[in-house]
C-alpha cells in the first residue's frame, strides 16, 4: 500500500491542480478556434496544444518542464529566448510575399507607417497604468523594468507574432509567453475585430472607392528594393537588422529567378517546421503558476487596444490622404497596415466586397500590409534601441 501511495502522489491525478484546468481549457478553446472556426489553424493548434502540454500535472524534478534545464521543451524553448524563431519566420515570410504591389504605388507605405500608432499609443498607455495600477507592470529591483514591459506590450500593435516574440524576448523575458498568445490570438482573430472597425470609421461612398490596376514593377526594381530597404531601414533602426535581414533576404531568393530551390524551401519546409516548434514552446510556456498574473490580463487588453488603434490608424490616415490627391484610396486598405499578413488585406477585400461584389481592393491592400511588416520591424528596432 505504501508503494502504491507513493506511485500515485507522481501522478497527474494527485497534482492536478484548478489553475491547470483552467489552461488546459484555454489550450482546448484554441484548437476550437482553429478546427471549428478555420481562425489561423497553422498557429493556434500548436500553440492550443503546447498549451495542454505545458499544464499537465507533472511532479517537480523529472526535468519535462519548458522551464526546467536539461528537457527537451527547455532545448526547443531556447530559440524563442534567444530570439532565433522569429527571424527564420521572417525568412519564409519574405520568401512567400510579392513585394511588388508596394514597390508600384510606394506612397502606401505612409499607411503601414500610420498603422503602426497602436504600437506606440499602447506603449504610453501601459506606462500609465503601470505607474499607476502597477499590476505586476513594475519591478523594484529594475527601474526600467516598467518602459521594457510597455514597449513589449506596445509591440502587439503591430499585429506581428515574431516580431512581438522578438522584442519580448530581448527586454521581458517573462512576459513572453502572455505576449505571443496575445499577439496570435489577435492575429487569428483579424476577420472579427477589424471589420465593425471599418465600418464604423468609413462612409458607404469611401467603401464603394475603385482603384485602378497597380502596374507591375520591373524586374530590375523588385530586385533592387530588398538590397535598398533593408540599407535605409536599418540606418534608421539598426535593431531591425535580423528581422528585417532575414525578410528581405527571403524576398531576394524570391524574385532573383535563379534560387527557386532555396525560396521553395524557406516559404514550405522551413517556415512550417518553425512555426510547429514556435507554437508549441510558446504555448507550453503559458503554465498556470507562471501565466495566471495580473500582467497577463492587462497584456490581452492592452493587446486589443493596440490591435484596435493600429486599424483606426491605417483608416483615419488614409482619409486624410485622400483630402489631398485626386487619386482616391479606398481607406478600407488603410487597416492592412497593421503586419497581419496577408490576412489584413484579404479582410480588407472581403468589407469591399460586401458593398461592391466587382471591387477587388486586395492588390493595393498588400501594399500597406507589406509595409506594416517592415514598419513593424522597424517600430521593434526603435523600441529596443531605446529600451535596451
Amino acid at each position: 500500500m505504501q508503494l502504491f501511495l507513493e506511485y500515485f502522489q507522481t501522478t497527474g491525478f494527485f497534482n492536478l491542480a484548478i489553475p491547470n484546468i483552467i489552461m488546459i481549457g484555454v489550450g482546448l478553446v484554441f484548437i476550437y478556434l482553429a478546427l471549428a472556426r478555420g481562425f489561423e489553424p497553422l498557429l493556434l493548434v500548436p500553440i492550443g496544444f503546447g498549451m495542454i502540454v505545458g499544464n499537465l500535472p507533472i511532479p517537480k524534478g523529472l526535468e519535462l518542464s519548458i522551464y526546467e534545464e536539461g528537457s527537451v521543451l527547455n532545448y526547443l524553448y531556447f530559440g524563442v529566448t534567444r530570439g532565433v524563431y522569429p527571424p527564420l519566420i521572417f525568412l519564409g515570410i519574405g520568401a512567400m510575399t510579392d513585394f511588388s504591389a508596394l514597390i508600384a504605388q510606394p506612397k502606401l507605405i505612409l499607411l503601414g507607417a500610420a498603422a503602426q500608432m497602436g504600437i506606440f499609443f499602447t506603449f504610453l498607455m501601459a506606462i500609465i497604468v503601470g505607474t499607476v495600477f502597477g499590476l505586476g507592470l513594475v519591478d523594484p529591483s529594475d527601474p526600467n523594468y516598467l518602459y521594457k514591459a510597455a514597449g513589449s506590450i506596445g509591440i502587439i500593435g503591430g499585429a506581428d507574432g515574431p516580431t512581438a516574440i522578438f522584442l519580448s524576448s530581448k527586454l521581458a523575458p517573462q512576459l513572453v509567453g502572455a505576449i505571443a498568445v496575445s499577439a496570435y490570438s489577435y492575429m487569428a482573430l483579424v476577420p472579427v475585430i477589424q471589420p465593425p472597425i471599418m465600418r464604423l470609421l468609413t462612409t458607404k461612398e469611401e467603401r464603394l472607392i475603385r482603384m485602378p490596376p497597380p502596374p507591375r514593377p520591373s524586374r530590375a526594381k523588385r530586385l533592387a528594393f530588398p538590397i535598398v530597404t533593408l540599407v535605409i531601414c536599418v540606418f534608421i533602426a539598426p535593431g531591425s537588422l535580423p528581422l528585417l535581414a532575414m525578410l528581405l533576404l527571403g524576398n531576394l531568393l524570391k524574385e532573383s529567378g535563379v534560387t527557386e530551390r532555396l525560396a521553395n524551401t524557406a516559404r514550405n519546409a522551413l517556415i512550417d517546421s518553425v512555426t510547429i516548434i514556435l507554437g508549441l514552446t510558446i504555448g507550453a510556456s503559458t503554465q498556470a503558476d507562471t501565466f495566471l498574473k495580473p500582467q497577463s490580463i492587462v497584456i490581452f487588453f492592452m493587446g486589443a487596444l493596440a490591435f484596435a488603434v493600429g486599424t483606426a490608424s491605417g483608416i483615419i490616415f488614409a482619409k486624410i490622404m485622400n483630402l489631398f490627391s485626386n487619386e482616391k484610396i479606398n481607406p478600407l486598405i488603410g487597416s492592412a497596415g497593421v503586419s497581419a499578413v496577408p490576412m489584413a488585406a484579404r479582410v480588407s477585400q472581403m468589407v469591399a466586397h460586401e458593398n461592391d461584389p466587382q471591387n477587388f481592393v486586395i492588390t493595393h491592400a498588400m501594399a500597406p500590409n507589406v509595409a506594416g511588416v517592415i514598419g513593424s520591424a522597424v517600430a521593434a528596432g526603435v523600441l529596443l534601441a531605446i529600451l535596451s
